[in-house]
């Protein structure tokens, strides 16, 4: 099994423009939230806990995080938790709402994320390897954490493989 490391260095690989990070602070929780809302719809009540495809999907993930690194996956537990919370609310509402965010989220998200690869000029990582789609949630929260100063010696490692991101130049203007 890849280690955290691997996984976070290989996506790396594909988002070191900054414009393209920052897109994906945006796309990224879009789209997975989009997803949880989507997945949310078809649920069964049991109490207080809404029971649909998204929370077995979401335990899946939440187990994959987990196996990785035990803090970063308690995070996206929490990210996870409130995603299926916000999912349920708006699932066990009139559909018409329901299905507007859940797909508009979807379509914006995505939007924004291409538009952060064409300034990257390389293609996303999931159309290499799928499990950039469960990487890239990890990799936003990660990136995060690396400007808030945490986890320093997880960034050196990942900038060892996949380089810094990449300083934007400004142009000369021309004589």
């Amino acid at each position: 099994m890849k280690t955290l490391i691997d996984h976070l260095a290989q996506y790396a690989a594909y988002h070191r423009d900054p414009r393209n990070l920052l897109t994906h602070f945006f796309g990224i929780p879009l789209i997975l939230l989009a997803v949880t809302v989507l997945l949310s719809r078809q649920g069964l009540a049991l109490g207080d806990l809404w029971l649909s495809p998204a929370l077995p999907a979401a335990l899946a993930a939440a187990v994959f995080y987990l196996r990785l690194d035990l803090r970063y996956g308690l995070c996206m537990l929490a990210v996870l938790g409130a995603c299926l919370w916000l999912g349920a609310a708006l699932a066990t509402g009139p559909t018409a709402p329901w299905l507007a965010l859940g797909l508009g989220l979807f379509v914006v998200g995505w939007v924004i994320q291409f538009v952060g690869h064409y300034y990257e000029g390389r293609k996303p990582a999931f159309v290499d390897d799928l499990i950039g789609l469960l990487v890239g949630p990890l990799f936003v929260l990660a990136e995060l954490g690396f400007m808030l100063g945490w986890r320093e010696p997880v960034r050196e490692q990942i900038e060892a493989r996949a380089g810094p991101v990449r300083r934007r130049v400004k142009a000369t203007p021309h004589a």
